[in-house]
């Protein structure tokens, strides 16, 4: 009986034995992994690289080619203009013959009905954005009176080289002979009821029908159409150059958009009465933002 006994104890020895052999034979050569068991949790993973999100790129920067910002201690300099009450940036902007949407840029407005009191503004372009400007030249020179191209060494004239002194004969800014001859076209060609007076009439006013052609005075680009500036009613104004802007008010329809080109003699809106007394079209030509008289750039009537 205790032999019985002593080979079944013998017998499960044995077989404890060979499973623990099973068992080392099948774990695993190397390191054991480490498992960070915590309770709701599920197994430490080993990280992963992160992946890269694409993010909004700033195109350009509000004011061009990294000029600053205007702040309080530019009040007064030429350049920038301090905010007065009933100021809306559209008004601004006409008084200093520039687009809206470049004062806002040059000033990092996001939202250009957020304008304050006495907040100073940049009027004119930064410095390297109006140097960057420069006139395209011709794709086919037109031919001299000598018999050469214009483009030919020998009929160019001489052009100054960034911080030399120009020779007399080339003008120090190459658009302003240009933006000076523009050449103007009657808008309307109705009865003028109201000449140009600086203090009282900053422009002239044709009478006629509802409904009449409105036409743009000169070739030019779209920089408002709308009817936020008090006293104008619907309005578009055109950019024409460096210099001069032209305006339309008092509409009834406007037939053109912002920042589209528009030529001369193109119907851009019909004649109204909005914010007026009476059906008529009242004209401006703005020389840098100054108002002046349109009778003096117009040529003759028949």
């Amino acid at each position: 009986m205790k032999l019985l006994r002593g080979r079944q104890t013998l017998m499960v020895l044995s077989v404890l034995a060979a499973c623990a052999l099973t068992a080392c034979s099948s774990r695993p050569r190397g390191p054991i992994p480490v498992e960070d068991k915590v309770a709701g949790q599920s197994p430490a993973r080993a990280p992963q690289k992160p992946q890269v999100q694409s993010s909004p790129v700033a195109v350009s920067s509000p004011v061009s080619m990294g000029a600053s910002l205007p702040s309080a201690d530019n009040a007064g300099r030429p350049g920038y203009y301090s905010v007065r009450p009933g100021d809306t940036l559209t008004k601004i902007s006409l008084d200093h013959g520039q687009a809206w949407r470049d004062i806002a840029r040059w000033n990092g407005l996001d939202n250009p009905n957020l304008i304050e009191v006495d907040q100073v503004l940049r009027v004119t372009p930064p410095v390297q954005e109006a140097s960057a400007v420069r006139p395209m030249p011709p794709a086919r020179p037109p031919v001299g009176a000598a018999g050469q191209q214009a483009g030919s060494p020998a009929a160019n004239q001489p052009v100054a080289s960034p911080g030399s002194t120009p020779p007399n004969n080339v003008a120090s800014t190459p658009n302003a002979s240009a933006d000076e001859n523009l050449v103007f076209a009657w808008p309307h060609p109705g009865q003028v009821l109201a000449n140009f007076d600086e203090a009282k009439n900053k422009g002239l006013d044709f009478g006629g029908k509802a409904g009449d052609p409105v036409l743009a005075a000169a070739d030019g680009k779209v920089v408002y159409a709308g009817s936020g500036l008090r006293g104008y009613g619907n309005l578009v104004i055109l950019k024409h150059n460096n210099t001069y802007l032209t305006a339309y008010a008092h509409n009834q329809t406007l037939l053109v958009k912002e920042d589209q080109a528009v030529q001369k003699g193109q119907r851009i809106a019909e004649m109204g009465s909005s914010d007026a007394d009476r059906v008529k079209l009242h004209f401006e030509i703005r020389k840098q933002g100054k108002p002046i008289d349109p009778a003096k750039l117009l040529p003759a009537r028949p």
